[in-house]
């Protein structure tokens, strides 16, 4: 007798599951799996850094650093930078205070065309001034892109801002694309343990970012990486280690115990250079230099001493410029850049080109190989050949501002409240259409010789296209006293 198999009931799909599967229609795996095993294939284009770090200093002047020309003379550590990089001397950021500033940075956008107008606040301020809560995640974002497109493993470490932590739930770090976090200023994994000690926490801010950065690079080490480390220094209020200050006798008044502004801010500003210090030798160190890319900057100019928590410390420099925080003049937007990717961008080289904060995006998305989404809207464009040596390269649009509240101090000071920079061009005017004003800025870059009399056809056609730019803005309140040299001349009042 012939011995036969019984049938088993599954035979059949199981032969069909098979076939499936050989056809090339195996199960789903869902859409959360696809995507992190979409974002775990990719990598860096050829040639692309394999880490990219951006050093964002707060409210440091273009003057401060002596690789500028200050006389200062205390950040040895960062002037590396600038001895084995080039240094970009018409570095533009996105606006002239903290919060815009990074706005601009993170979607590549002009900060008051998405209403941050001013500094994210408190809900009830943030409403009166009819500016967002936060910045909405789904725009696109630099390191969002970094990680989608070319699989950097991001993190960001230090100041935040970008979100209000009062009453609102503002998102978290990660909802930007950004894998792990440690930030003052904002929600999230703090700092808080520190900032019950405020004068330590301010004392010792740059080393805890450098070391949560140390950390982060060392675990990634052999993987690409993104990390924003953007410190506390120089913002006001400035607490100084004794033992800081002792370095600067030579800088504080004679006859009080009071170390006096100038040895204060320069104890700051010693502190941030020796923490970037830390950062470079450790890359050394590791022997992880050479595939590093670092862009050291500062988010606005310096904080004017007429600033409240500025009374002690505000003498941070502009360098030869006019204005300093909150003003549209260079003093207040244009800021140091330094950049150092060894065998790619030129050592101890000076480059004039004019790149803008708004430009960072799509710049490092082209250096890491990541193709933007077609239907992305960005203010900002592709300065890659510019950061890797090319000299005096043309921008082909044109950078925006606006200030719409008072600016404190010295009235040389006090900006209309929009401006532009193009091509050779700088051009300032308020909304009604007063204080036209335009310098050819790389042959005045005080600002002093205003020439829209003497251009009228110049003047007319900035007027229009910064006009028409203001026009596309979200209404938001504007100070009486905005726009206006304010100054109380003897009988006027």
């Amino acid at each position: 007798m012939r011995y036969r198999a019984a049938p088993c009931p599954f035979s059949s799909h199981l032969l069909l599951l098979l076939l499936f599967v050989l056809l090339g229609g195996a199960p789903a795996r869902g859409a959360d799996g696809d995507a992190d095993a979409k974002a775990k294939a990719k990598s860096p284009a050829p040639g692309a850094p394999k880490r990219i770090l951006f050093l964002y200093a707060d409210d440091l002047g273009w003057g401060d650093l002596k690789s500028n020309g200050s006389d200062y003379g205390v950040t040895f550590q960062i002037d590396r930078l600038a001895r084995e990089g080039t240094t970009f001397t018409q570095f533009y950021v996105p606006a002239s205070v903290c919060s815009p500033s990074r706005v601009g940075v993170m979607s590549g956008r002009f900060p008051g065309e998405l209403g941050f107008h001013s500094v994210i606040s408190g809900v009830r301020r943030n409403a009166d001034l009819k500016i967002p809560d936060f910045l909405d995640p789904a725009l696109p974002m630099l390191p969002r892109l970094l990680k989608e497109g070319a699989g950097y493993h991001t993190a960001h470490f230090g100041k935040w801002h970008l979100g209000t932590t009062q009453g609102v739930r503002a998102p978290l770090p990660e909802a930007y694309g950004i894998d792990e976090h440690r930030v003052s200023t904002g929600r999230g994994n703090t700092w808080e343990e520190e900032k019950d000690n405020g004068e330590y926490f301010r004392a010792k801010s740059s080393d805890l970012i450098v070391h949560e950065a140390i950390r982060f690079l060392n675990h990634h080490r052999d993987e690409p990486c993104f990390l924003n480390l953007w410190f506390l220094l120089t913002h006001a209020t400035l607490n100084p280690t004794p033992e800081e200050l002792e370095a600067f006798r030579s800088r504080m008044p004679v006859g009080t115990p009071y170390p006096g502004a100038t040895a204060i801010y320069l104890a700051s500003l010693r502190n941030l250079d020796v923490a970037v210090g830390k950062l470079l030798a450790w890359l050394d160190d590791e022997g992880l230099a050479e595939d590093t890319l670092i862009l050291f900057s500062s988010d606005n100019g310096p904080e004017d001493i007429a600033i409240r928590n500025a009374s002690h410390s505000g003498v941070g420099h502009p360098g030869p410029f006019r204005g300093r925080k909150r003003s549209l003049y260079e003093g207040g937007i244009r800021t140091p850049l330094l950049a150092r990717w060894p065998g790619h961008i030129p050592a101890g080289e000076v480059n004039a080109s004019v790149i803008g904060g708004v430009d960072l995006l799509p710049t490092l998305c082209h250096l890491a190989g990541v193709s933007l989404p077609k239907d992305i809207t960005l203010n900002g464009e592709d300065r890659s050949a510019a950061l890797l040596g090319g000299k005096d390269v043309p921008r082909a649009k044109p950078l925006f501002w606006e200030w719409r509240y008072r600016i404190p101090g010295h009235p040389l000071n006090q900006s209309p409240i929009l401006a532009m920079r193009d091509g050779p061009w700088k051009f300032l005017i308020n909304p009604d259409g007063t204080r036209p004003e335009l310098y050819r800025v790389e042959a005045d870059p005080m600002e002093l010789q205003n020439l829209a009399t003497q251009e009228p056809k110049v003047t007319a056609t900035l007027t229009k296209q910064l006009l028409d730019w203001y026009a596309t803005l979200p209404e938001a309140p504007i100070d009486a006293t905005a726009g206006k040299v304010q100054w109380d001349w003897p009988g006027e009042n």
